[in-house]
C-alpha cells in the first residue's frame, strides 16, 4: 500500500433498518433518525443517518481492506449531505500517507445528494506488515 493508491469502492444500500438500528446501537434516540412524521415535522423529508452509524461504517470501510489486525488510531470526519432510506452511500478511499507501521486514508462517501461524509482515517499495521 502507497501514497496514491485507492481502496475499491463500497456501496451500501441506505435502508430505515440501517438507519434505526445505527441510532439504536449508538443510544442516539433523537426522533430525526427513526420517526419519519417527526422529521418532517422538524424540516427533514425523511428519518437520516447519523454520525455515529456513519463513523462505523467509515471504520468499517477501512478495516474491511486491510484486514483484521490493523487498528484505527484515527477517525475524522466531517458530515455533508443527509443519507436518506432508499439512496445507496458509495465510499472511496486514497493513501494520502504512509510510514513503516502507518497509513492515512482520505475518505469520501457519497449519495444521490453529494457528499455524505468526507475525512481522514489514521491506521496502525501490524508489525510484521500482514494486515490479514
Amino acid at each position: 500500500m502507497n501514497v496514491g493508491d485507492t481502496l475499491p469502492p463500497l456501496e451500501i444500500p441506505i435502508t430505515r433498518t440501517l438507519i434505526v438500528a445505527g441510532a439504536i446501537a449508538s443510544r442516539d434516540y433523537q426522533d430525526v433518525h427513526h420517526d419519519a412524521e417527526l422529521a418532517r415535522a422538524k424540516g427533514s423529508p425523511d428519518i437520516f443517518m447519523n454520525i455515529l452509524t456513519t463513523n462505523g461504517l467509515v471504520g468499517r470501510y477501512v478495516t474491511d481492506h486491510l484486514g483484521p489486525r490493523a487498528v484505527l488510531r484515527k477517525v475524522a470526519i466531517r458530515l455533508g449531505a443527509p443519507n436518506y432510506p432508499g439512496d445507496t452511500m458509495t465510499l472511496t478511499g486514497t493513501v494520502t500517507a504512509r510510514t513503516e507501521d502507518t497509513v492515512e486514508i482520505r475518505i469520501t462517501g457519497a449519495n444521490g445528494l453529494g457528499h455524505h461524509v468526507t475525512g481522514t482515517v489514521t491506521a496502525q499495521l501490524p508489525a510484521d506488515g500482514v494486515t490479514r
